[in-house]
């Protein structure tokens, strides 16, 4: 009687199967893709609507809350010439009885865009549901009414 004798080191093969990696790979990529939208660190504004009247008549409201940046960091709450550090505190004041909790920001075109974001910061650390950033709208060539254009001056100096 002889003994069967296996020889399994044959069957063996040494060739990697990357499939499973593959398919691993392809789940993890489409969790970060859904899921890396929802991380941003970045402060979710609502910018203001030029194109709807309405929206442009609201920051003109007499209790409207008005935030102004100024060129050289200075900021104001209203009329009133504001710390930041108080800037957080004096918002939620305001904001304590009302139902509508939207602030309008407006920043001097020269002002530091830094010093811009951390105002920002401090309006949407108080609570505010809506952040409106006021613009003034470019005027494109529009003449008044019964006027002419007046042509360019002529190059002055001469050969």
């Amino acid at each position: 009687m002889a003994l069967a004798k296996r020889n399994e080191a044959a069957n063996v093969t040494s060739d990697i199967n990357v499939t499973p990696m593959v398919d691993v790979m392809l789940v993890l990529l489409i969790i970060f893709m859904v899921v890396t939208p929802m991380l941003q660190h970045g402060v979710p504004v609502d910018m203001a609507k030029v194109n709807n009247p309405e929206d442009m008549h609201d920051a003109d409201k007499e209790d409207a809350l008005l935030v102004a940046v100024t060129r050289d960091d200075k900021v104001f709450f209203g009329n009133d010439l504001v710390k930041p550090d108080d800037l957080t505190q004096k918002i939620k004041d305001k904001l304590t009885n009302r139902t509508d909790k939207r602030v309008f920001l407006k920043a001097d075109m020269r002002a530091k865009f830094g010093w811009v974001v951390e105002v920002v910061d401090d309006v949407r650390a108080a609570g505010v549901d809506q952040l409106g950033l006021l613009t003034d709208q470019k005027k494109s060539g529009a003449l008044a009414p019964g006027t002419t254009p007046t042509p360019p001056p002529a190059p002055s100096g001469g050969q």
